[in-house]
């Protein structure tokens, strides 16, 4: 190829331009002039290109300066040079780069973003202090950082879309964070951060996305959620150390589509006033996804236009955010948020009775209120919840019969009532009895298909312990395993104590296994013996 064969502008995304990296790639660009700089917004695209090889050494000595890098979606690998990069968007998801973080210069006329995702990188995340330039997205999520999150996100006031979810990083959420007044989106899940919610978050009221599952987070949740972000969309406190009552105040996010609060220490009932969610009760036509748009306007002026040109529109970036939940049985990722409609408050300490506003989300398209101890009666208007495909009510203490409006919910796929104190005949009806048995085990007073051909048994009357139960399976097998360690430990050191303390019966132990070593010994010998002579005798004979 021509080694003068020059192009400002590379875009060949979801081409096979792999398994190699393009070497027709590196005589593209040479030096820019300075009138020319001044104006460039060159961009490179080579996206889902089939790339699996390492990155060029003179990668980024070719590309400096380059306003759009997109090299996501392949399997490149490499490391960053010690220089500070020098762009304005630079998208490196789904890749395998590794090493640390270097230092980003970015066009201080425009908004920047960084997305690297999905890659391997590590160490700590301190230069992200040094950044020059506006940023309006950041995402070093899915990689191997650590330490400590730096407290200086001051100096991102433009930011809508911070995601440093699925790393390492501990310590306490930096109190900064309250500077992201245009936060939109903001995920730390997966990681070790502990300590309170700093109450500097509140400042960020136009968060619609807020997850912080699966951390060590403490202390009661915060009346100011409910408060102050009430544009919120999405939000996840799944897997940390949260405490105390659900605050009536979280009724206030009206916009709510998904609630996951599961997998913590949060004890009270459950609020009555969650009706309030207006995208649960009522059919709305929701955002189907929250999307982030940054829009790169220019100016960029061709050579033989004239510098008084009008500038064009090159290039825009499109970021999605996507929802972790656990949907039947497996955590899984939605980015169609309208899609659905959740509530998760499983694996709690939560007591009472299920609240009859729940009835009204009509729209609501998942209930799991398992492993808690709720009481009483299953609402008897569960049936009004017409869009529920998934139910659980597993291990808790509900009692009673099943309610027949129950049998209404034709989009159901996914029911659990087990483990409860339910009594009387399963609901007929072409959904319910089409489910596993499993999903009614252990309700000793329920009778009919499926777990059961007919109701002719005589039942127990309702409130009554349910016999057999997993929890007294477990406790019966705790004493059976500490009653045998408590056994084989005094037998042992009994045993012990006897031979090395008293002579006489140390002798006669150690004459004892002498005897028994002699003997098989010579048992082994006569057998070999034996085993030679036949084998022989067998050799004469085919002779």
């Amino acid at each position: 190829m021509d080694s003068s064969f020059s192009i400002e502008s590379k875009k060949v995304c979801s081409c096979k331009l792999g398994p190699r990296f393009p070497d027709w790639l590196r005589p593209q660009r040479d030096v820019l002039t300075p009138r020319f700089y001044k104006y460039s917004r060159d961009y490179l695209d080579i996206s889902a290109s089939g790339i699996s090889d390492s990155l060029p050494y003179w990668f980024w000595d070719k590309f400096w300066g380059f306003s759009y890098i997109n090299m996501s979606f392949n399997q490149i690998s490499g490391t960053f040079p010690n220089a500070s990069i020098h762009t304005s968007h630079l998208d490196l998801s789904s890749n395998n780069f590794s090493g640390p973080l270097p230092c980003f210069s970015l066009d201080i006329s425009k908004m920047g973003s960084i997305n690297l995702s999905k890659n391997k990188f590590t160490g700590s995340v301190s230069p992200i202090c040094n950044i020059i330039g506006d940023l309006a997205l950041f995402d070093l999520s899915n990689n191997l950082f650590s330490g400590v999150v730096p407290d200086c996100f001051e100096s991102f006031p433009f930011l809508t879309a911070l995601n440093l979810g699925d790393n390492g990083f501990s310590g306490s959420l930096p109190s900064s964070l309250g500077y992201l007044i245009s936060l939109e989106m903001l995920s730390l899940r997966g990681n070790k951060f502990s300590g309170e919610l700093p109450s500097s978050l509140q400042n960020c009221a136009k968060l619609k996305f807020l997850d912080l599952s699966d951390n060590e987070l403490s202390g009661e949740i915060p009346m100011w959620i409910g408060q102050k972000l009430s544009s919120l969309v999405f939000l996840s406190l799944q897997g940390n150390q949260f405490k105390g009552r659900i605050p009536h105040q979280l009724c206030g996010l009206k916009y709510l589509q998904i609630l996951d609060l599961s997998v913590n220490k949060i004890s009270g009932t459950i609020p009555s006033c969650l009706n309030n969610f207006t995208s649960m009760t009522k059919k709305l036509s929701l955002d189907r996804r929250i999307e982030h748009h940054i829009l790169d306007t220019g100016p960029r002026f061709l050579p033989s236009l004239r510098e008084n040109s009008e500038p064009i529109w090159i290039i825009q970036v499109r970021y999605v955010d996507e929802a972790l939940l656990t949907w039947k049985g497996t955590k899984q990722s939605y980015p169609q948020l309208g899609l659905l409609l959740a509530i998760d408050l499983s694996c709690n300490k939560l007591t009472g009775e299920i609240p009859e506003e729940l009835s009204s989300l009509q729209e609501l398209v998942v209930l799991n209120l398992s492993r808690n101890l709720f009481n009483g009666k299953i609402l008897q208007k569960i049936g009004h919840i017409r869009q529920l495909e998934v139910l659980d009510l597993s291990r808790n203490k509900f009692s009673g019969n099943i309610p027949t409006s129950l049998s209404e919910l034709t989009f159901l796929s996914n029911l659990n009532l087990s483990y409860n104190d339910l009594s009387g005949k399963i609901p007929t009806s072409t959904q319910l009895q089409c489910f596993d048995p499993s999903s009614f085990s252990h309700n000793r007073g329920l009778c009919g298909p499926p777990i059961s051909p007919n109701c002719s048994v005589v039942e127990p009357p309702p409130g009554k312990p349910a016999v057999g139960s997993e929890e007294d399976c477990d406790e019966f097998m705790k004493w059976f395993y500490t009653g045998m360690g408590l056994g084989f430990a005094v037998g042992f050191w009994g045993f012990c104590s006897v031979v090395f303390l008293k002579r006489s019966w140390r002798h006669s132990y150690y004459r004892h296994m002498d005897n028994a070593k002699d003997w098989v010994y010579v048992t082994f010998a006569l057998q070999k013996a034996r085993l030679v002579r036949r084998i022989k005798a067998l050799s004469t004979r085919c002779d």
